[in-house]
């Protein structure tokens, strides 16, 4: 029996890891990360010497059953992204599903080693009740984009989603315009930006105030928007 662990690393700050993490990184025969140039930091942090190998959303088939070839032949792989959980608004899911598919049970076990997200993070400091909310990941670039706030707008519950930092005005602009058109008012909504990090803000108050504080900044590092219901 292997080990394929799906492991969460820091989002941000390189002190937020498990000591199990670390254990695991040091043991395994093989590291999988989305950058081999990000994970090189954190695993130099702590004297990690562990093999790195890329594996990231352009990754082609082959790669994919390289890297499961390394599972039939007994290695414990760990897999990680450059931040937060493997699998969530990522394409570690994609290797999990291959993973599945490709080996028997008894042959190998997809462990989670959890850690640092984004989503709870966020979730955990906005003050909005949590016990039931929609996480979106990032809206659509272009298509679906119209659907994908309206989807927003009439959740029941609290709606998380990502943003960059070249797309978060834009996108809260077009949040505004469609709570307006539909008359709904009073909406708060909670934007976190660069957390963990050495500037990470918390933005609160309607759409509009928002987007006011946000451009009286450096618009920089991926964002969190959480819309209160």
């Amino acid at each position: 029996m292997v080990n394929f662990y799906i492991v969460a690393g820091p989002i941000g700050n390189l002190e937020d890891i498990s000591l199990r993490t670390l254990r695991l990184l040091s043991e395994v025969d093989l590291i999988l990360c989305e950058d081999t140039r990000v994970t090189k930091k954190l695993l130099d942090k702590y004297k990690i010497g562990t093999p790195t190998l890329s594996y990231h959303q352009h990754s082609k088939l082959n790669k994919v059953e390289y890297i499961i070839r390394f599972l039939r032949e007994g290695k414990n792989l760990a897999l990680v992204s450059d931040a937060g959980t493997p699998g969530i608004s990522d394409p570690g899911n994609k290797l999990v599903k291959a993973a599945v598919e490709s080996l028997s049970a008894d042959l190998v076990k997809i462990v989670p080693i959890p850690g640092p997200s984004a989503v709870t993070a966020a979730a955990s400091v906005s003050g909005f009740p949590m016990d039931k909310f929609l996480f979106l990941g990032f809206p659509p670039a272009k298509r679906k984009r119209k659907k994908f706030f309206e989807e927003v707008v009439s959740s029941r519950y609290p709606a998380i989603f990502y943003e960059s930092p070249y797309r978060i005005i834009k996108t809260l602009n077009e949040l505004n315009s469609l709570y307006t058109r539909y008359s709904i008012r009073n909406t708060n909504i909670v934007v976190c930006r660069e957390l963990t990090k050495k500037f990470e803000t918390t933005y609160r108050g309607k759409i509009d105030e928002v987007i006011k504080k946000i451009e009286k900044n450096t618009i920089k590092g991926e964002f969190v928007v959480i819309i209160g219901k």
